[in-house]
């Protein structure tokens, strides 16, 4: 007669789900301590290159080009007076500005890469569909531009959603049109690197 083995249950041991939960949290925690500052160097390197290329190696810029920087521009400053205060809701007035940066620059990236939207008219000096660089077939200044407020996106939020202060909703609603933007653009860029759209 064949004699039953016992079955063991694994159970998770509570303490390996504590300690990955207190890493997560001081994960995060360091990185809300080091995001706003990733954010403001995100800023002034945006700032600062789209200066280099309007300004040293005179590449006008179009009309997209224009409201990108007018949304990009006032981040510099807005930022560093929010790490000055050690405004820990910052993120509410930082989110405007670089959310709606990256949805011109996801709309700017798509109409210079892909044939979907009709032309944006420029009535004025450059066409919008200009490419000044072109580096693997997928980055070009809107990308960048794109990157740009993504990265400030992201960084800026970390001290929202470590902060005991924070109410549950709005903040991580917050989070998440950033996330859904950059999975987008990094679909559509691997897609493009890819060729699947040429």
């Amino acid at each position: 007669m064949p004699v039953a083995q016992p079955v063991h249950e694994t159970e998770d041991d509570p303490q390996d789900a504590a300690t990955a939960d207190s890493m997560g949290d001081r994960l995060l925690d360091g990185f809300s301590l080091a995001g706003p500052y990733m954010a403001l160097l995100a800023a002034w390197v945006a700032t600062c290159g789209s200066l280099l290329m309007s300004e040293v190696l005179h590449w006008t810029p179009c009309v997209l080009c224009w409201y990108q920087r007018i949304l990009m521009y006032p981040l510099t400053i807005i930022i560093a007076i929010g790490i000055l205060r050690a405004d820990q809701q910052m993120a509410w007035y930082v989110l405007p500005f670089s959310v709606v940066g990256a949805g011109t620059s996801l709309y700017h990236y798509l109409l210079v890469r892909t044939d979907w939207l009709p032309p944006f008219p420029c009535s004025v000096g450059i066409p919008c569909t200009v490419e000044y660089l072109n580096w693997f077939g997928f980055i070009n200044v809107p990308f960048l531009a794109l990157m740009a407020f993504l990265i400030i996106s992201f960084t800026i939020t970390a001290p929202v959603l470590s902060s005991p202060s924070a109410q549950l909703h709005p903040p991580r609603l917050a989070v998440s049109l950033p996330m859904v933007a950059a999975l987008i653009a990094l679909v559509i860029g691997g897609s493009i690197a890819l060729g699947v759209w040429q």
